[in-house]
């Protein structure tokens, strides 16, 4: 009877990032020679297991098994001294102790609860209240560790309440994303990235110099454009994934960069990096209010962000998830749609709206040469606003189809307007020009972020 064996591995390249398209490429080709060699040369005929006992995962050292040897460390030591020399403490240590201004870190019983204390309590003097979820469990405490406003809901709650904390920040399972609140606020990932890249030279010592350059991901909002085009900056739009952004930091085109999906990082390692990017507004926050003396009204996150837009337009976004749906009429949406951008032409009208143009997104890794495709149905239109669809492969079942609306308000009078009233013209075109109901019978999104 025949059966199927399937290997499954994560591979880092060589300054630990994703290994890019170019490697990727080589090994699947490698798998097709493999299926290409006569039966009798890839029959497995055995498994071999190494035979290597329990190791004390408590005890920091070397422990040696014949000519093969385990090296327990303790990542969070080398992490604070490498977050030491990426921002100035003691500036966050002056925010996190006064008096009128509280901190909560929700680590949702994910990875980060092992760093918290040490970094947060223990360095930068915030109180031990100031954790919240901070014991790391099997089982995240039979929760979701997926920071955003549907899965961090206490958080949320906690930060919208009546009397709520002056900064909020979650993190997710293996702590590379994150979430930032203000004070009844909620930060965009998209804008996060935008604020964290307008202010990084003034505020964080490791971009005294300048960035090299800013980067996102295609579904992300423009927003990091705008801050690219005024710091007169190298800008790149990548496809989703983080090693696409490992390949200009290695080239050196790249300091900042970020996913809409709330994962934020720089060249200081070649992963998205969630208590980074806590740092990295806590430096923010506590540089726009260094010389306020005690009594006086602090600059809030929420200042911080509508300055921002007050200089650079708001790019409203939003993003529509709908999980596990059945994969045939997602797919079959998705082609629909490739067959429309197809006969699209520049100057359609699609509603009160005008196409700039449509495709399904192409990038030319400008490294390695590397192409990749279809990673996004895009409908671009003349005034910036843009909607887009992909189909996600991170999900534990079936299809996750992903919906994408974007809206550029440079009118200040307009910015605090809500997110979903502002793009509503926009998100009943997408459902539309979509058939989004028809094709997955879904009424309503699992996730609205």
């Amino acid at each position: 009877m025949p059966f199927f064996l399937t290997f499954i591995f994560q591979f880092n390249y060589s300054s630990g990032q994703p290994a890019p398209e170019s490697i990727t490429d080589k090994i699947y080709g490698n798998t097709l020679s493999l299926l290409l060699l006569p039966q009798s040369r890839h029959e497995i005929s055995e498994i071999k297991m190494a035979d290597i006992p329990d190791v004390a995962l408590s005890s920091l050292g070397v422990t040696q098994y014949g000519n093969f040897s385990v090296e327990v460390v303790d990542p969070v030591s080398d992490y604070l001294e490498l977050m030491e020399n990426v921002f100035d403490f003691p500036l966050i240590k002056s925010l996190l102790t006064r008096p009128d201004f509280r901190f909560i870190f929700d680590a949702m019983h994910a990875v980060t609860g092992a760093y918290a204390k040490p970094i947060f309590v223990d360095k930068l003097g915030a109180g031990l209240d100031s954790i919240s979820n901070g014991v790391p469990l099997e089982d995240f405490g039979h929760g979701h560790p997926d920071p955003n406003l549907t899965y961090a809901k206490d958080l949320v709650n906690i930060m919208y309440g009546e009397n709520g904390p002056d900064f909020g920040a979650a993190s997710d399972g293996d702590g590379d994303r994150n979430m930032i609140l203000g004070k009844g606020f909620f930060v965009t990932p998209s804008d996060s990235v935008a604020i964290i890249a307008a202010n990084a030279q003034e505020a964080i010592p490791y971009f005294k110099s300048g960035p090299k350059g800013l980067a996102r991901s295609m579904p992300t909002s423009g927003a990091l454009d705008r801050v690219a085009e005024k710091l007169k900056l190298p800008f790149f739009e990548v496809p989703t994934g983080w090693k696409f952004f490992g390949n200009l930091m290695d080239a050196g085109k790249l300091s900042v960069c970020g996913e809409e999906s709330f994962g934020t990082g720089s060249d200081h390692i070649r992963e998205k990096d969630g208590i980074w990017a806590v740092l990295a507004w806590l430096s923010i926050i506590a540089h726009r209010n260094k010389d306020k003396k005690p009594g006086k009204k602090l600059l809030s996150v929420a200042d911080v962000v509508k300055a921002h837009w007050a200089t650079y337009g708001r790019n409203f976004f939003s993003r529509y998830d709908y999980e596990e749906c059945q994969s045939e009429g997602a797919n079959k949406m998705v082609e629909y749609l490739r067959d429309l951008i197809s006969k699209s032409k520049a100057g359609d009208k699609y509603g009160s709206y005008t196409l700039q143009f449509a495709d399904d997104f192409t990038y030319t890794d400008p490294v390695d040469g590397s192409v990749v495709t279809k990673q996004g149905v895009r409908f671009v239109f003349t005034d910036g606003s843009r909607i887009i669809f992909r189909l996600s492969g991170t999900g534990s079942a079936g299809a996750t189809v992903r919906m994408y609306i974007e809206q550029f308000e440079p009118d200040v009078s307009k910015h605090e307007m809500d997110a979903q009233i502002a793009l509503k013209p926009l998100i009943d075109l997408a459902l539309s020009v979509s058939k989004l109901k028809d094709f997955t019978g879904r009424e309503k999104p699992t996730v609205i972020t």
